[in-house]
């Protein structure tokens, strides 16, 4: 999918009305209902919400993990509907980073190892090593990249998997309660750490929280409650 340039005042992501329903046994349930967003590179957002109210399949449908019933999601200017399976195949991969609360690490292979499974189905032309090695030394895990998950704290085993979202240089990373299952000196420091990121790799990052001190440190904070997304002052 070819990438034309950006300036940080570009809208990388711009979100149309969006409408997703779910089948319910008394007719269709609406989860979201003409949501719109606009997302610049180097942003960092949260969403907050009672459960239940689609925070993650907002996430999800800005992933191209599932679709909308209605609406649109552009990135780049082009609707991710329109791709092809190649395309949205890569998009996956490349453009879009998954953090996710439980960090889906294989316990049977290395920090180092899990970290550079997403670069297997696109080898790069840059070393994907150097830059796994630089990831995990900036997060601090320098002294664990042969380490198995089984080992690691909860803590490093989310700093694992943020690495592992950013190796491919993604411009939106989305993290879904990624500090959910820790405790709030570590969630707190995961945060804090996925902002650095963010502005240093000048991607967007898009958070779904229930911690209102994770969500206060994103840029802006966007409740969805209803089905509709409202922008909090």
């Amino acid at each position: 999918m070819g990438t034309m340039p950006m300036s940080e005042s570009q809208d990388l992501l711009t979100i149309k009305t969006l409408t997703k329903e779910f089948p319910g046994g008394g007719g269709p349930v609406k989860v979201l209902d003409g949501v719109s967003l606009t997302v610049r590179a180097g942003e960092s957002l949260s969403v907050v919400g009672p459960s239940g109210s689609g925070k993650s399949t907002l996430l999800n449908i800005i992933g191209a993990l599932d679709q909308p019933t209605a609406g649109e999601v552009l990135f780049e200017g082009r609707n991710i509907a329109a791709l092809g399976e190649k395309e949205l195949a890569q998009y996956r991969n490349r453009s879009v980073g998954f953090v996710f609360q439980l960090h889906h690490l294989l316990p049977q292979c290395t920090v180092l190892e899990n970290v550079l499974i997403p670069t297997l189905a696109a080898p790069t032309s840059d070393d994907a090593r150097t830059r796994a090695l630089h990831l995990l030394g900036r997060v601090g895990l320098e002294g664990r990249i042969h380490a198995r998950p089984g080992v690691l704290s909860g803590g490093e085993r989310q700093r694992s998997a943020v690495v592992r979202a950013l190796i491919n240089r993604p411009r939106v990373l989305l993290a879904d309660e990624p500090t959910g299952s820790l405790n709030p000196e570590s969630a707190e420091e995961l945060a804090r750490l996925m902002i650095e990121l963010n502005r240093e790799e000048g991607m967007a990052l898009i958070v779904v929280t229930h911690s209102p001190a994770i969500a206060r440190m994103m840029g802006r904070t966007f409740l969805l409650q209803a089905g509709r997304l409202v922008e909090q002052s």
